[in-house]
């Protein structure tokens, strides 16, 4: 169900003030340092790539940018809710419609929960249809003697420790391209074919309450959503009687990593004259790319897309204003997610300063919580994972700060996907560190699985029923 849909918008659905930024263009970010680039060795090849991409259509389309810019703008206004979440970098290997649809099917699953529980619309934005480029802590990699390039995502080269797959190769663009193409198609089906339909996700999370081992507590949320379908099953409201039940939207984003790509899929559009990164309706900045006078932000300023900025421990507050001021001059609601991914044991003590700032000069954000990127330790086992009490706490402070603040927590930002992985430990599952090995399937980070995904929606559905409830007895007449 599309959850903003009585939400009314203007006729073009287009910013006041939508515009390609002055002094740029889509190549401006060429004449800046630039990080976390892979280094092509066949300059001729790549630029052949790049101009090939020119003359593909766009993915995603400038009113459905719009449109999710608008949605942004109402969770920022604490009327919305933000759930995004995929895999930490989708792989040609992987590649399979039953992976898509499983994803798919969970984000579907914990967006029904989070929005009975917080009493607003859920807005769903997948790390699909271009996840692809990955940021490296080191340029190279060792096993042995041996030191080769790093695995940068197969949009960029290959897993497989050889010369060969590590080499950077312009035609992986071509075909991150073509299954982000193909991904978007079935996404669209599924999104529009009923297989959204609030009666089925209803049913898959009873599913999951059965066969949960703390499917006790969240029996009694499954139960009121039950009671709450029974009426408006009663009142003549279906699939059949209306349609919206039985369709939503999910918006695409990945991290805009690769900028000769993202340059390459930018267009004006013919209507707003406003300019567009056509690789997906969101794009992010990075933790490690974020420097002010970087070509990431350089490209980023110019593009009417809603934007991440991913924040982390070492963001302080100052630079926090700087790049809003370059990313964000107009302070238009909806433009900017500020994705804090600090650890849970930082966030406690480095986010209050950035929302004081932020509410200081009176900016209008939607702030999100990414707890799985500050939380990944390497295991007695060898394996990187990310244990999920240590999430949960991430979580739980990053609420109390926002609460603390007055402030507006109004997102959650995961890594996950719909396959029955051992990548995380801890969980009602209780995956240990020994169980890693069992199907431990990810190319880069460690992922929640699909029980573990739906486990941390029934958790954060307590907090944000608490706060919904704070909140209405605040406001006179409130609900």
């Amino acid at each position: 169900m599309d959850d903003f849909a009585h939400f009314a918008a203007d006729a073009s659905g287009a910013s006041a003030s939508e515009h390609c930024a002055p002094a740029w263009s889509p190549d401006s970010w060429r004449t800046m340092p630039v990080q976390q680039m892979p280094a092509y060795d066949d300059r001729t090849h790549l630029a052949d790539a790049e101009s090939r991409l020119r003359r593909l259509p766009p993915l995603v389309f400038a009113g459905e940018v719009r449109e999710m810019r608008r949605k942004l703008g109402e969770v920022a206004a604490g009327r919305g809710f933000l759930l995004q979440g995929g895999d930490c970098a989708e792989s040609f290997a992987d590649f399979h419609a039953d992976n898509i649809r499983d994803t798919l099917r969970v984000l579907l699953q914990m967006a029904v929960v989070l929005k009975f529980a917080a009493g607003v619309p859920v807005l769903k934005v997948g790390r699909l249809a271009g996840q692809f480029a990955k940021p490296r802590s080191s340029d190279t990699e060792k096993q042995g003697e041996a030191e080769l390039p790093s695995y940068r995502g197969d949009i960029v080269n290959g897993y497989a420790f050889t010369p060969e797959a590590r080499r950077p190769d312009p035609e992986r663009q071509i075909q991150a391209y073509a299954q982000s193409a193909s991904t978007l198609n079935l996404l669209r089906a599924f999104t529009d074919g009923g297989y959204a339909s609030l009666a089925n996700m209803h049913k898959w999370n009873l599913n999951f309450v059965a066969n949960s081992a703390q499917g006790a507590r969240y029996e009694d949320l499954t139960n009121r959503i039950s009671e709450a379908l029974a009426f408006m099953t009663a009142c003549g409201m279906s699939d059949l009687t209306t349609p919206s039940m039985a369709r939503t939207t999910l918006y695409t984003s990945h991290e805009a990593l690769l900028l000769g790509f993202e340059e390459a899929m930018t267009r004006t559009d013919s209507v707003t004259g406003g300019c567009y990164d056509t690789s997906a309706h969101f794009v992010w900045i990075g933790d490690r790319t974020r420097d002010p006078g970087g070509a990431h932000v350089e490209y980023m300023r110019g593009i009417s897309n809603p934007i991440g900025l991913k924040a982390g421990p070492s963001l302080q507050p100052d630079v926090l204003l700087r790049l809003l001021d370059i990313l964000d001059p107009g302070n238009e609601p909806g433009r900017m997610t500020l994705i804090v991914r600090m650890g849970h044991d930082k966030v406690g003590a480095h986010l209050p300063a950035l929302v004081r700032a932020v509410q200081r000069e009176g900016r209008s954000v939607v702030w999100s919580c990414d707890p799985m990127h500050g939380n990944t330790v390497k295991a007695a086992s060898g394996y990187k994972t990310r244990p999920f009490d240590r999430i949960m706490r991430e979580i739980e402070t990053f609420f109390a700060v926002h609460h603390a603040e007055g402030s507006y927590p109004g997102g959650i930002h995961i890594e996950m996907t719909g396959q029955n992985v051992t990548e995380c430990t801890g969980g009602a599952q209780a995956i240990t560190d020994a169980a890693l090995s069992d199907r431990y399937h990810t190319y880069c980070d460690p992922r929640l699985n699909a029980q573990q995904s739906l486990e941390v929606a029934f958790l954060l559905a307590e907090r944000l029923k608490t706060e919904r409830l704070k909140r209405a007895a605040t406001v006179p007449g409130g609900r």
